[in-house]
């Protein structure tokens, strides 16, 4: 299981610049991510998302995290 803080840590760290949103879905393994950072300025909808997961690798992987519905924007 990965807390709320440890999923913000993770991805703040891999993209400092980032706000990140963690919404619990079910179990504290199902999460609703939203990830605004400038820097996925010129990223397509996919290398946004492959950066926010390279950050979640090994949560993933072990299953710490099962489902992650995530939406990535750009900062107005």
């Amino acid at each position: 299981m990965t807390t709320r803080y440890e999923v913000i840590n993770l991805i703040k760290q891999k993209i400092s610049d980032s706000e990140v949103f963690v919404e619990n879905l079910k179990g504290n393994d199902h999460l609703q991510v939203t990830v605004i950072s400038a820097e996925f300025n010129g990223l397509s909808l996919v290398k946004q998302h492959q950066l926010v997961y390279s950050a979640l690798k090994e949560e993933l992987a072990s299953e710490a995290i099962h489902a992650l519905a995530l939406k990535t924007e750009i900062p107005n």
